[in-house]
């Protein structure tokens, strides 16, 4: 495994500041805000989400509404925006995107309320809260800001495909990386079906990051190490914004970090608790 980046990259860590669920209007460098319930927790232990689908009529579906009407996903906004959710790029993604697509037909009635679902392997779609607020940090970054979407992305971790479909529809490009073969073959299938656009998806170690398409303006990633990757902060663009998981600085558990790249360096916001699947090197 490479060891951590250090001075080597000049970052500089900076500590987190309480501020709202949704940062509507922060500094493109500060830090994603204290969540109100504690650890964040997209990805949930796979046994109670497991139990919590079994106790549901999973055939009853909210008001009569079918899955692929847009008034389901526009209760999923209207929750959003009551928790403070301001971005509207995202938001609007959010809207375009059904959630249901990318889940298990036995728990798609579950697929606009706020929870992480699993999704094979020992992996989960992250709850839409979460997907959010990360998408919104992203958004708020010097690059991003100035142009007005997110530019060329990089996504560690494509998953079931969601959160690379919201970002198609808010960036030039997608680049985005699945190790496990099964996740990146059902992903690609999933993503075809809905003719998604502006995306690349490469089946590889996301350790690496991906060098061919370098440098990013925003990068992103679905699972947490010990430390950040030193390629990922190699491909990250000056100006552009870096999000992801690490491991907190007393070893126990994980934060969410925010790299900012400026002409002088890296610089590095702690954010709060955060529990994501772990980043793993290799490809299965």
């Amino acid at each position: 495994m490479a060891a951590a980046p250090g001075p080597a990259f000049g970052i500089v860590s900076e500590p987190a500041k309480p501020r709202s669920r949704f940062p509507a209007q922060i500094h493109p460098s500060a830090a994603p805000a204290k969540a109100r319930a504690g650890t964040l927790r997209p990805q949930r232990p796979l046994a109670e989400a497991a139990r919590d689908a079994r106790q549901q009529d999973l055939q009853a579906q909210p008001s009569g509404l079918g899955l692929d009407s847009t008034a389901m996903r526009q209760r999923m906004i209207e929750r959003l925006r009551a928790d403070g959710a301001r971005c509207e790029p995202v938001l609007r993604a959010m809207l375009a995107v059904p959630r249901h697509h990318f889940v298990d037909s036995a728990l798609a009635a579950q697929a606009y309320e706020d929870t992480s679902l699993p999704i094979g392997l020992g992996q989960t779609i992250s709850k839409p809260s979460v997907v959010a607020r990360m998408l919104e940090w992203l958004h708020l970054g010097e690059s991003a800001r100035q142009r007005g979407d997110l530019g060329r992305v990089l996504e560690i971790g494509t998953g079931c495909g969601y959160q690379t479909a919201l970002l198609a529809l808010m960036a030039s490009q997608v680049v985005t990386i699945e190790r496990l073969r099964p996740l990146y073959e059902s992903a690609r299938a999933k993503l075809a079906q809905l003719q998604i656009q502006r995306c690349q998806m490469v089946y590889g170690d996301g350790m690496h990051g991906h060098g061919p398409r370098a440098p990013y303006d925003s990068i992103i990633a679905a699972a947490g190490g010990g430390e950040l990757p030193p390629r990922w902060l190699e491909q990250l663009a000056v100006g552009g914004r870096l999000i992801a998981p690490t491991r907190a600085a007393d070893g126990r558990g994980q934060i969410l970090v925010v790299v900012d790249r400026s002409a002088d360096g890296w610089r590095q916001t702690a954010g709060e608790t955060v529990q994501f699947v772990p980043l793993k090197s290799g490809t299965s």
